[in-house]
């Protein structure tokens, strides 16, 4: 356990907590207690949240303050974000002190950039990062590593990924996580029609279609990572393998707009499109920044996002598309 003398500290942490786009989401079976297995490609990309962590000595007391970054161009799902104790990044530092038993005063500030409900993993990021900070923080009174993952998982099944987020091959609900060294970073256009998708709602109706979906073939995913890895000359027919996403058909059935922006993401010059987990997020790779750049600029003109249909579980927002890139290997 930590001890503090009066007005010591036992450190202050600044943390870049990044979003995660989905190479892919195949449905691999269901667990009997409702959960689906999946097999997925998660990669960091470089839009981050930002956490500062401060522990001192005072009552056991965990303060937490939530703002939006000034540079923040992305206000989707936003309004959705509260610094109540229901929020990830409480639940979080709340499970690592009962675990630990550490003592004292825990200050959290959270700058929000990544938007809520899109498919990018900001709540589960946040989460991840704060474990791995109190982790550092605490040192060697810290839990262990399989403590840590066991309280990652409670929170959510993609918060594992996040006490270290790199590229990865994920299965099982994403708490099995295989690290994937050398893959090429891409130049991607993400964008979202402006609309919040319920997570659980998408699973709900992919379940209804499962029967029309295509049973992955074993071994695809890797096998199509190794191409890349080994720098294939021709990056489209190996990333159409590998970015199929088994929940986008009832995502699109719930939101058509979802649909739309995949064509004209595949119209500016994606060589493959593909839905970020549940949505409502898609992204394209592009071969480079400058053509993810050009096509950035043609969705923002021709984009319309008035003709988003709100229905049951979708909440509209103010689209947004975004130049961003896959991260080969993170930093905090």
């Amino acid at each position: 356990m930590i001890e503090w003398g009066q007005g010591e500290s036992p450190g202050r942490l600044t943390l870049r907590t990044p979003a995660k786009v989905n190479l892919g989401l195949r449905l691999v079976g269901q667990r009997a207690d409702g959960y689906h297995l999946i097999e997925s490609v998660f990669v960091p990309i470089d839009l981050y949240d930002e956490i500062e962590l401060a522990w001192h000595a005072g009552p056991d007391a965990i303060q937490f303050s939530l703002e939006f970054a000034a540079d923040c161009e992305l206000p989707l799902g936003l309004s959705d974000v509260t610094a109540g104790p229901d929020n990830l990044v409480v639940r979080a530092a709340e499970a690592f002190r009962e675990t630990s038993g550490q003592a004292g005063t825990l200050e959290i500030r959270l700058r929000k950039r990544i938007p809520a409900g899109a498919g990018l993993g900001g709540g589960s990021s946040d989460a991840g990062a704060v474990l791995a900070g109190l982790a550092r923080l605490a040192g060697t009174d810290s839990p262990d590593s399989d403590a840590l993952a066991a309280m990652a998982l409670q929170l959510g099944a993609d918060v594992p990924y996040f006490l270290a987020p790199e590229p990865a091959f994920v299965s099982g609900i994403g708490e099995q996580i295989e690290p994937i060294d050398s893959l090429p970073s891409f130049a991607l256009v993400i964008a979202n029609p402006g609309i919040s998708v319920a997570t659980a709602e998408v699973y709900r109706v992919a379940d209804l279609l499962r029967d029309s979906l295509t049973e992955p073939e074993a071994g695809s995913t890797m096998r199509a990572i190794s191409r890349l890895r080994g720098g294939v000359a021709d990056q489209a027919p190996v990333l159409a393998d590998l970015l199929v996403n088994d929940l986008e058909p009832a995502a699109t059935r719930l939101c058509p707009p979802i649909g739309r922006l995949l064509g004209r993401l595949k119209e500016a010059g994606a060589l493959s499109v593909v839905m970020s987990g549940s949505g409502g997020t898609v992204f394209g790779v592009f071969p480079d920044r400058e053509a993810a750049e050009m096509a950035a600029k043609v969705l923002r003109v021709n984009v319309n996002t008035k003709e988003v249909q709100v229905s049951g579980g979708i909440m509209p927002h103010e689209a947004f598309i975004r130049v961003t890139r896959t991260l080969s290997d993170f930093q905090v």
